[in-house]
Formats: C-alpha cells, sequence, structure tokens
C-alpha cells in the first residue's frame, strides 16, 4: 500500500482498520504533505511499534527520481521513474523576484496532440497518469528541495484534458491537501472541447489555458493536428461559453516561431479573432527542439507582435525563459532517460 496520494479520510479509514486514533491519521497526513518525507520512519512523533506496524503493509512511495538536472537560473528538471518503469519530466521554476515555487507537472506519459514545435509527442502516446502519479511529482520535489511548491501548472508531458478524472482529482488533493488556493493552480490544453465544456459546468477556480498558437485554421493545422478534431472557431466558442459560466478570464499560450506566425499581419489576425474573448495573452518565444527547423524569434518581432495585441486592449506578457539550458523550458520535455 502506498501512503503518498491518500486523502485524510482515507488514512483516517486506514487507522480505524489498524485500531488507532483519527489523530494518527493527522499526523501522517502532516508528514506526507506539509514535511515531505520518504519513508515511514521518518515520522518520529509516532511511535516505534506503530510504525513497524505500518511499515508491515505500506510504505510512503515507490517513485524515484531517475535523473535531475539544475538550469544555471535555478530551474530544476526531474525525470520521475514509477513503478513499471515509465518515466515523465516535472520541473520546478524559481523567480528570484517571487516568492513562489512553481511546479510543471505532467499528466500523460507521452502525447498523442503531437504538436509539431513539441518534443513530447515525438515517441507518441504511452499511457495516462494515474492522480497519485500526478501528485508524486510535486511531492518528489518537494521531498528533494525541502521546499514547498506554491503553485501548479499542468503544462508538462501530455493533454491535460485527455486525462481528465484523474487531473481533476490530483488538483482536488493538491487544493484540500496540500493547501495550494485553487487560482494557483492552471490546466492547460491545445483545445478539447469536451474537456473544456466539463470544466465550465464545474465550480472551480482555478485558470484554464488554451494553446492556441496560430490566428486561423490553417496556420494552426500546420503546427497542431489536433486542429482537424476541433477547429480554432469551434474551440473559441467552447472558450466563450466557459467564460460565460464561470465568468473566469482564459490565459491564450502563443508559441513564436520566427517568420512562420510571428508576422505584424498574423498579429493583427489574431487580435481581431480574440477581440470578443475575455482573456490575457502569454507569448512564449519558440525554445528549440531537434525534430525541427522552427526558429526563435528576434527581439525586435516580439515587441512588435506584443505592442500590436497590447493595442487591442489585452494584457499581453512574454514568457520569461527558464531552464533551457537543460531541455525545461516549454515544449522541450520529453521524458527521455538521460
Amino acid at each position: 500500500m502506498i501512503l503518498a496520494g491518500m486523502t485524510l479520510e482515507e488514512l483516517e479509514n486506514l487507522m480505524a482498520e489498524l485500531k488507532a486514533t483519527k489523530f494518527r491519521a493527522k499526523q501522517i497526513h502532516n508528514w506526507i504533505y506539509t514535511k515531505s518525507v520518504s519513508t515511514i520512519d521518518e515520522m518520529t512523533n509516532l511511535s516505534k511499534d506503530f510504525r513497524e506496524q505500518l511499515k508491515s503493509i505500506a510504505q510512503v512511495t515507490e517513485t524515484k527520481i531517475k535523473v535531475k538536472q539544475v538550469s544555471k537560473d535555478g530551474t530544476i528538471k526531474y525525470l520521475v521513474e514509477y513503478p513499471d518503469g515509465e518515466c515523465v519530466e516535472t520541473v520546478l521554476m524559481r523567480f528570484d523576484n517571487r516568492a513562489n515555487l512553481t511546479a510543471c507537472v505532467s499528466s500523460q506519459v507521452g502525447c498523442a496532440v503531437n504538436c509539431s514545435f513539441c518534443a513530447t509527442g515525438k515517441g507518441g502516446f504511452k499511457r495516462n497518469l494515474t492522480y497519485k502519479e500526478i501528485i508524486e511529482q510535486v511531492l518528489t520535489i518537494q521531498r528533494d528541495t525541502g521546499l514547498k511548491v506554491t503553485n501548479i501548472v499542468f503544462m508538462g508531458q501530455g493533454e491535460p484534458l485527455l486525462n481528465f478524472d484523474n487531473v481533476l482529482k490530483a488538483l482536488e488533493i493538491f487544493n484540500n491537501d496540500f493547501q495550494i488556493g485553487q487560482r494557483r493552480i492552471t490546466i492547460s490544453t491545445s483545445g478539447i472541447i469536451p474537456g473544456i465544456k466539463r470544466l465550465a459546468d464545474m465550480d472551480l477556480q482555478s485558470t484554464l489555458a488554451i494553446s492556441l498558437h496560430a490566428s486561423n485554421h490553417e496556420l494552426r493545422k500546420k503546427l497542431m493536428p489536433i486542429e482537424e478534431k476541433y477547429p480554432i472557431d469551434n474551440v473559441k466558442q467552447a472558450l466563450k461559453e466557459y467564460v460565460d459560466k464561470t465568468g473566469r478570464r482564459i490565459t491564450v499560450e502563443y508559441i513564436l516561431i520566427h517568420g512562420f506566425n510571428d508576422t505584424q499581419t498574423v498579429a493583427k489576425e489574431l487580435a481581431y479573432f480574440l477581440k470578443d474573448l475575455k482573456c490575457n495573452i502569454n507569448l512564449i518565444p519558440y525554445n528549440s527542439v531537434i525534430e525541427n527547423d522552427y526558429k526563435k524569434p528576434t527581439g525586435t518581432d516580439i515587441m512588435k507582435f506584443k505592442y500590436l495585441l497590447e493595442h487591442s486592449g489585452k494584457k499581453v506578457t512574454v514568457r520569461l525563459e527558464r531552464g533551457a539550458d537543460i531541455d525545461a523550458a516549454c515544449g522541450q520535455l520529453r521524458g527521455k532517460r538521460g
């Protein structure tokens, strides 16, 4: 039995089976989610006899760090290995002028969406992660660093809305057990309309981010095969319905690729396309991936693109690149074994 991933209620039920008090469950819960221990022996406020009893039926985790890389900017990338041998990458991002510690978590082993600019889909889709495997990524970070993660972004490997139930259960545990506010959790999607509609019907305070990356159907189709199934105009309609139902603002993610989707003509078309959608725009300069010939945009082109979008009245930010030297930046995760 694995204790990591169990809710307080589940731990209380376990304690009842062991003829122990509910208070024991709270102690164990605190050791797992606040103190981030990796073994039962570290739970020193439990009696030695009780620890031995617990060890006879359970352990804290079976998840291992296979590879750890530290960027010159302080970003840390982990290759996390699960008991079946499958691996995913998860990233801890730190910013010098902010107290936030953001974990970028994966939701699938591989990815079926296979966007042309992204490394993850090149190896194909293998399987969904369980909700416990998702939260193990954050626990792994906390165990290794001794730090408390404050923000979660579902922007790692995989398409979160194609693993909807496990992602939502993980979000619930991040919120209730890790005590991370829903407003500090972002779910990113390539435009899975049924998932967007399901989220719209739920009373969540988390942020929905849409990986848009183009201003029209033909341009987006060249980058994202999912455009054939869920065309950009239909995605926009689903997003508008989401905003109407939730009142929450969307984050539009837009990767800028030199000479492809970073021109002033595209910027004007994008501004027009987004004018009636309640959203902020996050521009992401392309990060290199071996499997394609795309290039980074110039600083001048980024600023011109940003200016034209801001001129339309939208709030526009340019994402600060983190971890590119260790292939931990946006679009570079692939779950390779070093």
